[in-house]
């Protein structure tokens, strides 16, 4: 279990499940470890199976429990995530929270010079399939008394806009679809969060920075405590 998870409060979701996007990536493994860690199910999604399943060994080696949910997030339709809605529904009875992690990122390219079909992919899997997802899973998320979506909004592109084409696009709208979701849900239970973590040593971003002059990259575990508290009830904190 992650140093960050081991920190916080060993109930604080307890009795939750929570369905973390990019599961096996860098921030979506932490998080997905810090789940558990804090009591929570979490719901691995992500479209490499093995590496879903590593992560489910990690946390069920430290005593937790794992659902896995292979989906990839470029070719899924609205009835796909309406299907894995009605599975989580049947199987766990609840969703809790719901935190956008997987992203899509093909490296550094002036616009103009774009391949059409990388930045199409970019702006469907980090804001478009971000928006299907949740929406096929909001009907669970209101019947929770912590239902709380978090998207994790890479703040890189909004200090240095030049050359994240359709990435660094999505991150702009993913700020005005979280202002838009929280303002229409105000008046419900549903908490609309945005997590915008620093500078972290991920394939991502290393897509973007070398490694070995990156000098401020955190291990992405670091940031994991900061999406526990946004998934944690006001009634659930000590």
């Amino acid at each position: 279990m992650s140093e960050v998870a081991a920190n916080l409060p060993a109930g604080l979701l307890a009795g939750r499940a929570v369905l973390v996007t990019g599961a096996h990536g860098g921030l979506g493994r932490a998080v997905a470890l810090a789940c558990a860690g804090a009591g929570a199910i979490p719901v691995l999604l992500g479209r490499k199976s093995r590496r879903l399943e590593q992560v489910a060994d990690a946390i069920e080696k430290s005593g937790g429990e794992a659902l896995l949910y292979p989906l990839d997030l470029e070719g899924a339709t609205p009835d796909d995530y309406l299907e894995l809605a009605a599975r989580l529904g049947e199987r766990l009875g609840r969703l809790d929270g719901l935190v956008h992690c997987a992203a899509e990122f093909a490296g550094l390219t002036p616009l103009e010079h774009t391949d059409p079909a990388a930045f199409a992919r970019a702006l469907h899997v980090d804001l478009t399939a971000r928006w299907w997802l949740t929406q096929a899973c909001l009907p669970m998320l209101r019947a929770s008394d912590a239902g709380t979506v978090v998207f994790v909004i890479d703040p890189a592109p909004a200090r240095s806009p030049a050359y994240w084409g359709g990435y660094g696009i999505a991150q702009h709208g993913l700020e005005a679809l979280v202002a838009m979701l929280d303002a229409e849900t105000a008046s419900t239970s549903l908490r609309v969060r945005a997590l915008r973590p620093g500078p972290m040593r991920t394939p991502l971003r290393a897509r973007a920075y070398a490694a070995d002059s990156d000098r401020v990259a955190r291990d992405p575990g670091a940031f994991a405590s900061a999406c526990i508290e946004l998934l944690a009830a006001p009634a659930d904190r000590p």
